[in-house]
């Protein structure tokens, strides 16, 4: 399993922290970090039955501990499997939009840290996800993982620094809701596109304002990655504005192959990349010389292969992206 799926051990630059199902318990109360701002408190389910509904997880939370420290929070699994129609993540942000008054030092938002073993990341079920932005206006960083029903209304967040979607299909409309958002602080912007198979709809226009980058001013740190369409991207980015004042380009873990690269490269200059990340691809050893020739020692470039993978089926070539199901 690639170590981006596993449970987080780290978040907002803190230790995670798992909030205990029976906080009451004496051994639990122990267990219970006297500063609440010294972790990343993770509330979340276990396996595919969730003994305890997560607004009442979060209630307990809520009741005992000093929300106003807390600085990091990871939302893990709600979506009872075991009975029916798994939830969205609807609770969770009625739940937690209904305490927002309580976090005023929330910083750090990770919406579905959920491991394959819980739920694939294609059956995770988000929603309106946009609305936790609004209701925490002093948000630095948000990651969401999960697509499937999600939705993002475009947004104005003065504070957003880095905002992550991780996917095997990330749907058009909800790429075109984060490009029409204005986010004058951000710095990091990372989303894993996927494939169609799982709901990865999206396509070039729909990129449009990214690549032009007149709402991300401040935009250092660009990934459009995990795609199916890595070549076409890379034949955007060759003449897309905002690569001009980016410090990391990354193209990785998608079906990236010479096509893309040659195009990329016959584009604009790269040399003022720190990075160029390119890893999971379908590159020759003749590709992978050229970019060294043409950028190193500069910029440093992740041209692993990876576990990329292809076969080849009545004369056609399939290849994969890294993170799908």
């Amino acid at each position: 399993m690639p170590e981006y799926l596993e449970r987080l051990e780290e978040f907002g630059g803190l230790p995670v922290f798992d909030f205990p199902d029976s906080p009451g318990d004496a051994a639990c109360a122990d267990t219970i970090p006297a500063d609440a701002g010294s972790v990343a408190w993770r509330i979340a389910g276990s396996g595919f039955e969730v003994e305890v509904p997560w607004p009442e997880h979060f209630a307990r939370f809520c009741e005992h501990v000093d929300t106003t420290r807390v600085r990091a929070f990871v939302v893990g699994n709600w979506a009872d499997l075991s009975d029916g129609e798994p939830e969205t993540s609807d609770l969770v942000v009625e739940a937690m939009v209904a305490a927002r008054a309580k976090f005023p030092a929330l910083r750090s938002l990770f919406l579905g840290d959920i491991e394959p073993e819980e739920n694939e990341i294609s059956w995770i079920k988000q929603g309106p996800v946009a609305e936790l932005l609004g209701a925490f206006p002093e948000l630095t960083e948000f990651v969401v993982r999960g697509s499937e029903e999600l939705s993002f209304a475009p947004i104005r967040h003065e504070r957003l620094e880095k905002l992550t979607m991780q996917s095997g299909g990330l749907p058009g409309e909800v790429v075109r809701g984060i490009g029409a958002g204005d986010f004058p602080a951000l710095t990091h912007l990372d989303l894993w596109l996927g494939t169609p198979d799982y709901l990865g709809d999206t396509i070039i226009p729909d990129l449009a304002p990214i690549l032009a980058g007149d709402r991300l001013p401040s935009l250092k740190h660009l990934a459009l990655r995990n795609s199916v369409i890595q070549d076409e991207i890379c034949a955007a980015l060759a003449a897309a504005p905002v690569v001009a004042r980016l410090e990391t380009l990354d193209v990785s873990m998608g079906t990236l192959t010479d096509t893309g690269a040659a195009a990329l490269l016959a584009g604009q200059p790269l040399t003022h990349l720190r990075t160029l990340d390119m890893h999971h691809n379908y590159l020759s050893p003749e590709m992978c010389a050229r970019l060294r020739e043409t950028l190193e020692p500069g910029v440093f470039l992740d041209l692993d292969p990876d576990d990329a993978d292809s076969f080849i089926d009545d004369g056609e070539v399939h290849r994969y992206v890294s993170i799908s199901e």
